[in-house]
């Protein structure tokens, strides 16, 4: 699997359009996406493919290409006075650099808003901002991935936080789960079903009814997390 050199698209209105190129030795056939987490198209071709069909097949799917980044959400900087969602309450992003320690979360209660009071400097809010993130999502994750599996009498072998693109969890034969730190921003049903769904996989490595049934008995509101899921969890990446 390489990349090859960027394909430049002409759109309806003039305006060129950079697609990046990969080449893939399990592609069966051109395909063309646009990857909501990364904010931009990609072709992937399998080998042998001659650069004029790569050319070609862009150019026939051009509007498809400018009408799915037109629906991209815009992104959202990790910066002072912005809002960003943790466990699905907004929460506005407060600069302090006066006060000492790193990030401190501060409930609606006690002020206008929740928010989120980050000190130091500037240049460095975004850096700690993630890095706060990413601690609490740990934290929330394993408690909740280790209560699910307990309910099924497993034990997971290993619990990461990565900042995965195409999935939010995923369980290996030797029974380690993994999870994307940004459903820390998800509402807590679904941090909840995400967590019971990896779970359920350490008895079944499948989704079989079966698998589905276990599920369903650790999370009563299932179809309704995995909705909101595949409405809503393309803008968890939208964020920092």
């Amino acid at each position: 699997m390489k990349d090859a050199r960027p394909l430049i698209v002409t759109g309806r209105d003039g305006a060129q359009i950079e697609v990046p190129v990969r080449i893939s030795a399990r592609a069966r056939r051109l395909s063309l996406k646009v990857d909501p987490a990364r904010g931009r198209p990609e072709l992937v071709l399998p080998r042998g493919v001659a650069p004029t069909q790569a050319e070609s097949f862009v150019a026939r799917n051009v509007v498809w290409l400018e009408e799915r980044l037109k629906r991209l959400p815009d992104p959202v900087p990790f910066a002072d006075g912005v809002t960003i969602p943790l466990l699905g309450a907004d929460h506005l992003i407060r600069h302090t650099p006066e006060r000492r320690g790193t990030v401190r979360r501060i409930e609606a209660a006690e002020t206008e808003s929740a928010c989120l009071e980050i000190s130091g400097g500037a240049d460095h809010l975004p850096r700690r901002l993630t890095d706060w993130l990413k601690r609490e999502a740990r934290r929330e994750i394993s408690q909740r991935a280790r209560f699910y599996a307990g309910q099924l009498g497993r034990r997971p072998s290993r619990i990461s936080i990565r900042d995965t693109r195409s999935r939010w969890g995923s369980c290996s034969s030797n029974g380690a789960l993994s999870f994307s730190w940004r459903l820390i921003m998800a509402p807590e049903h679904v941090l909840d079903y995400v967590c019971a769904h990896e779970a359920a996989h350490l008895i079944e490595m499948n989704h079989s009814q079966r698998f589905w049934t276990l599920v369903e008995r650790l999370v009563a509101d299932m179809d309704m997390s995995r909705a909101w899921l595949k409405r809503h969890g393309a803008t968890l990446h939208r964020y920092g």
